[in-house]
């Protein structure tokens, strides 16, 4: 079936286009061009949906704790309501055991070609204890060919791993990446040089910048000095305004660029649920406002969503909305390798769209050319 579209405004891979007329088929943008007279009943700002490389849970579900299809779906509604069209559900450190049910998991949204999920992000177990934040210490460890056989699963889409360099050999970041994983470097207390070495092995970036990771000082540059200066690396973000400073936020956007920094949420159970406490492992999480912490203070992901992580980019960093955009979209698409289908509003790319008021607020959120969220 064709659909046939109108937006006063659309943010198209050329930049912003008024007076917009597309079309979208089959779960794909087919046609895009500007016409002369604007539509009053079309959408006022149309723009790509958003894709998130860290979701942990949402919707009252936690990934690592309901690691199924339903706990996939449930995780993923949630976050559709706030834009996010396609995602990587992601387990934090945890046994072997739940690794292999987590990817089962993906494998079988996969296979039934579920939207949200482009594939699967394993933050851990193979970090730093120092760094580990809220992550389960007697679970971090060294890899095992079990491990390593589930990470290089050909039926879980774009598998993405989170490691501390110093715990790992270099040979394992490129086993790894021959087999086409991509790997991301973080909790971690690593110096300059064995991050260097690892970018060499393969590492493409880096897990929620300045958090959990060894800071730049005067003589050590750590890990947060070689992400910022890594050309080729794109490092998430977590722009909720507590776990990084929106001043060191707006620094490391005005360095790497909107091609070098993506917006993630890093996003808990609390996403999308009236939930404010929740429990992990063999802790709590309690929300506080918009900020998650332990019972000690620690803070233990966010309740971050990707729609508010933009408008706090561009509202509250003053970064230009393409740009705060951008880096919800076409730069994560590009870091998992799927940018020449998703990530922008082209011909040829799925119908992922969000619709915005003239206020910024979501009103519609489009996922492979279905109207999925719908605000009453």
């Amino acid at each position: 079936m064709n659909q046939r579209f109108h937006a006063a405004r659309m943010l198209t891979a050329e930049g912003w286009k008024d007076n917009v007329e597309f079309d979208v088929s089959n779960a794909h943008i087919t046609h895009i061009n500007t016409v002369l007279e604007k539509n009053t009943k079309g959408f006022p700002i149309v723009v790509p949906g958003y894709i998130d490389t860290q979701v942990n849970g949402g919707g009252g579900v936690l990934f690592n704790q309901q690691p199924t299809l339903e706990g996939i779906k449930a995780i993923a509604k949630a976050h559709a309501q706030y834009g996010t069209t396609a995602m990587l559900p992601t387990l934090i450190t945890d046994s072997a055991d739940s690794m292999a049910r987590g990817a089962d998991a993906v494998a079988e949204a996969i296979s039934e070609c579920y939207p949200s999920v482009l594939g699967i992000h394993f933050e851990g177990p193979f970090l730093s204890v120092a760094k580990k934040g809220v992550h389960e210490a007697g679970f971090i460890r060294t890899p095992s060919d079990k491990e390593i056989a589930t990470l290089t699963r050909s039926d879980i889409g774009r598998v993405l791993v989170t490691v501390a360099p110093e715990k790992v050999p270099t040979t394992f970041i490129q086993e790894l990446v021959s087999q086409g994983v991509i790997v991301a470097l973080g909790h971690s207390n690593a110096r300059a040089e064995q991050v260097q070495k690892a970018l060499e092995a393969g590492a493409t970036g880096f897990t929620h910048l300045f958090n959990a990771m060894s800071p730049l000082t005067s003589r050590e540059p750590g890990m947060v000095g070689e992400a910022l200066l890594a050309e080729n690396a794109i490092c998430g973000l977590i722009i909720d305004h507590h776990h990084v400073h929106p001043h060191s936020a707006k620094l490391a956007i005005q360095m790497k660029g909107d091609a070098g920094i993506m917006l993630v949420t890093d996003a808990m159970a609390h996403v999308g649920s009236d939930e404010e406490t929740f429990p992990f492992f063999n802790d709590v999480i309690v929300r506080q406002g918009n900020k998650l912490t332990t019972p000690n203070g620690t803070l233990a992901g966010s309740c971050l969503d990707m729609h508010t992580a933009v408008m706090n980019t561009h509202k509250d960093l003053a970064v230009p909305l393409e740009q705060s955009i951008k880096m919800a979209s076409i730069t994560p698409a590009r870091f998992l390798g799927c940018s020449q289908r998703l990530g922008l509003l082209c011909e040829g790319y799925r119908a992922d769209f969000l619709v915005l008021d003239e206020s910024l607020a979501l009103q519609q959120v489009w996922q492979a050319g279905e109207c999925t969220w719908r605000r009453e």
